[in-house]
C-alpha cells in the first residue's frame, strides 16, 4: 500500500505498472468501509493541476455567440411575455382598457391581478408593441412621494433615526455607544465624511425567465442565485406546495448580489398561469432593469482621528450610517421579496429590514481597519427605511468601508508628513499584509514623468485592505491624470498584488482581480442612481453610465502565492481599495480630497473651484 500513487482516478503500483481505476472498484457496489478522515492529503509539491493556468471550458462558446442564456431558450410552443411595471414606487392601477391591446395581432392574453399587468403574444416584437398600447391604457394612482431626491440624498440620510451598535471583533454589539471625543493628548485631530450613492448592478443584459404550467406543476428557467430559495419564494406567493414547482438554473445575466433575476422568474410565472401548457418567455426592459432592481445601498461615514505630537495615530474613530445590505425573503408570512408579489391583488408586502448581527456583514463589512491603531472605535448606524429598493451588491459595506478608510489613512499620513506607503506599514503587523503593499509598490516602480506638453496633471495613489479581514489580501497602485481644467479622470495603469493562500488557478485569480478593479473603478468614477421626489430617472445607459473600454487603464497582477496555505479565496478584494486608491492619486495630482462618489468631472471642477484641499479638517 506505501508504494501505490493515485493519478487521474487511477491506482497505479509503479513496481508492477498494474492499475485500477475507482470506478472498476466501486462498480455498482458500496465499500461499507467507515470514513476516518485520517488519509494523508497530497502535499502540495506533488500537485499537478493545483497552480497551473487552467482555460475556461465555456469561453469560445461565449466569445462566438453559441452559447445558450436564459433568453435564447426556445421550447416547442414557446409564447413571449411583457409586463407593464408602475411609474414608480407605490403606484396603483385603477383603471385599464385593454380591449384594443386585446385585438392587437398576435396576442393571446391580457394578464391583469391587482395592480401587476403584463400581456402575451405569439412573437416577441407582438408583446413589445402590446406593452406600448397598455402603457398608453393605463391608468395609475401615484404612490406618495419620495422622501428626498439624490441631491439632498445624504443631509436626508444623516437625519433620520438610527439604531448604533459598537463593532468589537467585526462583529456588532448590542450595548452602549462610547462618545466621540479627542483624547486630551491630541495635538491634531482631523474629520472627514465619505459618501458612497446608490449604484446599480447594471448587469450588461436584462433579466428574464421562462415558465411553463402544465399538468405535472410549474416548470421555471431562471438565472436565478439559488433556484432552492426562490422555489420556496414561488411557493409562498402561489400558496402552492413547492414540490409542485421545479426551478431549473441557466446562464444569465450576472450580478455577484440580488438582482431582477429572481423577479423576472414571478413575472414569467404569472404569466404562464394565464396560459397553461405552453411556456412563456419574459425578458425585461432596461427601463425596467434600471428603475426596479435592488440597489446597492447608499452610505455615509464620518471619519475622526487624532495625533499625538510626534504624528502617531492615538485615536480612530469610524461611524458609518446605511442602510440594509440584504432583502431576500425573511419567511415571515405575507411578506416577499419578489417585485410582483407587491402588486399583486392579494398582495405580499416587502421584507422587514433588519440590522445583520453577524461578523463582517452588511453595512459593517471592513469597518475595522486591521491597522493597530491603539484605540479603535468603530459604530454602526442602521437605517431601516431606505427610500429606494435596495438588497445585496457586490461586497456590501466592503467598498464604501474602505474608501473611507485607506482615503482617511492617506490625509492622516499627509498631515503627520509621512510617505503614505510609510505610514500604513507603521500600523501593520500582519506580514501578509505588508507583503502585498512592498509587492505593489515594487512593481509599480518610479512614477513615470510627464511631457511638457501634457495638460494633465499626474498622481499616484496606494490602497489596500485584507477582505472580510479574514480572506485575500490585496493592495494596490493606481496611477492616474487629472486635467483640472476638464475636471476628467484618466485611468493609465493599475498594479494589485494579491494573496489567497494557495493559488488553484492563477489565470482565475488575475481575473478575478481584474474584473473586479473595473467594476469598482465604474463605480467610483461613473455610477450613481438619480431620482427626485416622484421616483428613479437613472433607466437607461445615458442616464446611468458605466466605464467603456477605452477608459480602462493597463492592469498588471501580481500574485504571492502560499502553498500550502488555507485557501483564502480572493471575493471582492479589489473592489473596496480601488475608490481610496483613485481618491489618493488624484489627491497626488491636483492636492484635492474627493469624498463623495462618483468622481465626476462636475465635481472634480466644483472641488478645484473652492480652492480647498483639506476641506473637513479641524485642528484640536
Amino acid at each position: 500500500l506505501e508504494r501505490l500513487v493515485i493519478n487521474d482516478g487511477a491506482i497505479i503500483d509503479p513496481a508492477t505498472g498494474r492499475s485500477v481505476t475507482y470506478w472498476d472498484l466501486f462498480g455498482d457496489r458500496s465499500f461499507g468501509v467507515p470514513i476516518s478522515g485520517r488519509a494523508r492529503p497530497k502535499h502540495h509539491e506533488a500537485y499537478t493541476i493545483v497552480g497551473q493556468p487552467q482555460e475556461r471550458l465555456d469561453v469560445i462558446a461565449k466569445v462566438t455567440g453559441t452559447a445558450q442564456f436564459v433568453h435564447d431558450l426556445d421550447l416547442p410552443k414557446m409564447a413571449y411575455g411583457r409586463v407593464l411595471r408602475p411609474p414608480c414606487y407605490g403606484a396603483r392601477l385603477t383603471e385599464v382598457d385593454s380591449r384594443a391591446v386585446q385585438r392587437m395581432p398576435g396576442i393571446l392574453q391580457v394578464v391583469r391581478d391587482g395592480s401587476f399587468l403584463g400581456v402575451i403574444a405569439e412573437r416577441e416584437e407582438q408583446a413589445e408593441q402590446a406593452v406600448v398600447a397598455l402603457r398608453a391604457a393605463a391608468i395609475w394612482e401615484p404612490g406618495p412621494k419620495l422622501p428626498t431626491d439624490d441631491e439632498a440624498l445624504f443631509d436626508h440620510l444623516l437625519s433620520q433615526p438610527d439604531r448604533a451598535f459598537q463593532i468589537v471583533d467585526g462583529a456588532p454589539v448590542d450595548r452602549p455607544v462610547p462618545p466621540l471625543a479627542p483624547p486630551a493628548k491630541a495635538h491634531r485631530t482631523l474629520n472627514a465624511t465619505y459618501f458612497r450613492p446608490y449604484q446599480m448592478h447594471a448587469s450588461l443584459g436584462p433579466s428574464a425567465a421562462v415558465a411553463r404550467w402544465d399538468d405535472e406543476g410549474l416548470t421555471v428557467w431562471t438565472h436565478s442565485q439559488g433556484v432552492y430559495p426562490l422555489r420556496g419564494e414561488l411557493a409562498e406567493v402561489l400558496d402552492i406546495p413547492a414540490e409542485r414547482i421545479r426551478a431549473i438554473h441557466m446562464p444569465g445575466p450576472g450580478c455577484y448580489g440580488h438582482n431582477g433575476a429572481d423577479d423576472a422568474a414571478l413575472d414569467a410565472v404569472l404569466l404562464a398561469r394565464a396560459l397553461p401548457g405552453r411556456p412563456v418567455s419574459l425578458r425585461w426592459a432596461r427601463e425596467d432593469e434600471h428603475r426596479w432592481e435592488p440597489y446597492g445601498a447608499a452610505t455615509a461615514i464620518q471619519m475622526q482621528a487624532s495625533l499625538s505630537a510626534d504624528g502617531e495615530v492615538i485615536d480612530w474613530n469610524h461611524d458609518v450610517w446605511g442602510y440594509a445590505h440584504s432583502a431576500r425573503s425573511s419567511g415571515a408570512p405575507g411578506s416577499s421579496s419578489l417585485l410582483a408579489a407587491w402588486h399583486l391583488k392579494e398582495s405580499s408586502s416587502p421584507p422587514e429590514l433588519r440590522p445583520i448581527m453577524a461578523p463582517e456583514v452588511g453595512i459593517h463589512r471592513n469597518a475595522t481597519p486591521l491597522y493597530t491603531f491603539p484605540r479603535k472605535r468603530i459604530v454602526k448606524h442602521f437605517l431601516g427605511d431606505s427610500p429606494l429598493r435596495v438588497s445585496a451588491l457586490r461586497g456590501l459595506g466592503y467598498y464604501a468601508n474602505v474608501f473611507a478608510i485607506e482615503s482617511f489613512v492617506d490625509e492622516l499620513a499627509h498631515a503627520a508628513g509621512v510617505d503614505a506607503v510609510t505610514f500604513r506599514l507603521r500600523y501593520l503587523t500582519d506580514e501578509r499584509a505588508r507583503a502585498v503593499i512592498e509587492a505593489a509598490v515594487e512593481r509599480a516602480g518610479t512614477p513615470p514623468v510627464p511631457g511638457s506638453d501634457d495638460p494633465a496633471v499626474r498622481g499616484r495613489g496606494i490602497a489596500f485592505a485584507q477582505y472580510k479581514n479574514r480572506q485575500s489580501y490585496v493592495a494596490m497602485v493606481v496611477d492616474l491624470s487629472v486635467k483640472p481644467s476638464e475636471g476628467n479622470i484618466h485611468l493609465i495603469r493599475a498594479v494589485i498584488a494579491a494573496d489567497v493562500g494557495q493559488i488553484v488557478n492563477p489565470d482565475g485569480l488575475s481575473n478575478q482581480l481584474e474584473g473586479g478593479f473595473t467594476q469598482a473603478a465604474s463605480w467610483t468614477l461613473k455610477e450613481q442612481v438619480t431620482f427626485d421626489h416622484g421616483g428613479v430617472t437613472s433607466v437607461d445607459w445615458e442616464s446611468y453610465p458605466i466605464l467603456r473600454l477605452p477608459e480602462a487603464p493597463r492592469i498588471e497582477t501580481v500574485l504571492l502565492n502560499r502553498p500550502g496555505r488555507p485557501y483564502l479565496g480572493v471575493g471582492e478584494g479589489t473592489h473596496g481599495p480601488v475608490p481610496a486608491a483613485i481618491a489618493n492619486a488624484v489627491f497626488d495630482a491636483i492636492g484635492v480630497r474627493l469624498r463623495r462618489i462618483p468622481f465626476t468631472p462636475q465635481r472634480i471642477l466644483a472641488w478645484v473651484e473652492l480652492g480647498d484641499g483639506c476641506a473637513g479638517v479641524t485642528r484640536a
